[in-house]
Parts: C-alpha cells; sequence; structure tokens
C-alpha cells in the first residue's frame, strides 16, 4: 500500500509494520501510547518516555548522529523521522534498509494529522483517534478557562551561551499561542540568538526557561529577575510546549496551571 508523509513523500509499505526505529522522543511516546511498545525495536538515547523503554529496546544514536550499522542489524519494516529533529544526511543514509515517513508539525493540527497517519501506517486507527479526541477535548476545556484571563506577552528560552529564544514558524510558538500566551519574538523566526538587552525582551511580562533542550535551573531565575525586576521568571516544562505526540494530553492541563501560577 501506498502511504504519504508530511512531506507528501511517497513510501510503499507491503504490510503493515512489524519491526519499527522511531528516531524521534515524542513519536516514541505516541507509538507506545497507541499499543505498539512490542513492535519498537530502535529508539535514541532522547526516548526517555516511558522510562523503561530505554533497558529494553536498541538505542541506535541520537536525533541527529546515528549509528547506521545499528540500525540496519534491527532490520526495521519502517523508520520514523521529523524534518527538523533529524538530518538530510541521516534520511540519505538510511533510505537504502526501510522505507521512511518524516514527520513536519508546526502547530495543533499538523500533530493530530500525524498522529492519525501512525494510525492508518500501524492499523490502530481507534487508539489514535482516541487520542486526538482527548486532546481536542482538553484543549476545549481550556480555551473555556482562557476566556477570563489575560493574553501574556512572553519570551521562551530553549538555550544560554548563546541566549536563544523560540520565534515564529515554531510548533513550540503555536503551543505558546495555544497557551494564552503572546511570543514577543514573532518578527524573528526559528530559534534566534539574542542579547539580554534586546528590546523586544523588554516588553515580555513573562520569561520562560525549559527545562529543554537547555537545562535551566533555579540559579538562572536568579539571574533573570535581577536584570528583569518587573518581569516574571518561570522554568517549564518543555514537553509540555515541543513534544507533538500524545503528551499533549497533558499539556493543557499543565497551561492551566503555569497560568494559575502567575
Amino acid at each position: 500500500m501506498e502511504y504519504k508523509d508530511q512531506l507528501n513523500r511517497t513510501i510503499q509499505l507491503n504490510e503493515t509494520p512489524k519491526r519499527i526505529v522511531s528516531l524521534v522522543p515524542s513519536q516514541t511516546e505516541l507509538l507506545v501510547d497507541i499499543g505498539l511498545e512490542d513492535s519498537i525495536v530502535g529508539i535514541t538515547k532522547f526516548c526517555v518516555h516511558p522510562s523503561h523503554l530505554r533497558k529494553f529496546k536498541t538505542v541506535v544514536g541520537g536525533t541527529k548522529q546515528i549509528h547506521v550499522e545499528k540500525i540496519k542489524a534491527l532490520k526495521p519494516d519502517i523508520i520514523l523521522c521529523n524534518k527538523e529533529e533529524n538530518t538530510k544526511p541521516i534520511i540519505e543514509a538510511l533510505q537504502p534498509f526501510a522505507p521512511i515517513h518524516i514527520s513536519d508539525v508546526n502547530n495543533l493540527e499538523d500533530a493530530f494529522e500525524l498522529i492519525k497517519m501512525y494510525g492508518k501506517i500501524f492499523n490502530v486507527e481507534e487508539k489514535a483517534n482516541s487520542i486526538v479526541s482527548i486532546i481536542q477535548k482538553e484543549r476545549s476545556h481550556f480555551q473555556n478557562y482562557l476566556k477570563s484571563k489575560p493574553t501574556l506577552k512572553t519570551a521562551y528560552f530553549i538555550w544560554k551561551k548563546p541566549w536563544m529564544v523560540v520565534a515564529s514558524n515554531t510548533f513550540i510558538n503555536a503551543m505558546l499561542t495555544e497557551g494564552g500566551f503572546k511570543n514577543v519574538f514573532t518578527k524573528k523566526e526559528r530559534y534566534p540568538s539574542i542579547d539580554l538587552d534586546d528590546s523586544n525582551l523588554k516588553e515580555a511580562e513573562v520569561i520562560f526557561l525549559s527545562s529543554e533542550p537547555y537545562p535551566f535551573k533555579t540559579k538562572h531565575v536568579s539571574k533573570f529577575e535581577e536584570k528583569f525586576p518587573a518581569i516574571k521568571v518561570k522554568i517549564v516544562d518543555g514537553e509540555m510546549f515541543s513534544w507533538y505526540g500524545s503528551r499533549l494530553q497533558k499539556s493543557f492541563i499543565y497551561f492551566k496551571k503555569v497560568h494559575n501560577k502567575l
């Protein structure tokens, strides 16, 4: 059968894949939650959910650097990648070994599409559709909650040395909007490096320091509070803003907690 991935590439599958290599942490978690844990044979070192998975599956590297021969030896029926997480050389190196499905998730609708794609490819449509329905329900409840809340001007930091923030054309930016926050860096694109004297930053009412990819700590909060005494500074769970699989079932509940604490 022929399927399309999110780059509109055609992939040919003769039967439902039984041996899966996943090179994207959020997609690995999604596979488990739609009942495919037993079919997963290879994952990355960053596939931390569920926590036991790395004990029982072959770790084939990271998201940017992989062990090609390890993946080849696993004889996968399909390899799951992502346009942003994985590189073009990785895709090219793996093409001889199995069909490759590439996701490209920029907003919630893209995430829903990906979950449903997996439902069809792996013949678990009922479970996939159930997860989408749960996310949509939580989203609706949260939108009602937001009606009585102000939209807070926010800067979202993901890295230090150099300081890097989230800007437009990113899934995190889309989730900031979903969460009732207005990103002060939407005039920039992707993940720009900035100076802490950036004029856009001075417009922020809230500064979020993400738990990933850079693991911001309490000492960093103190640094920002010292420099910006009028701005609220908070460490946030980066997975809730950046993981676009089944973890989205928890995101809107988390956003509500963030608002309540602010």
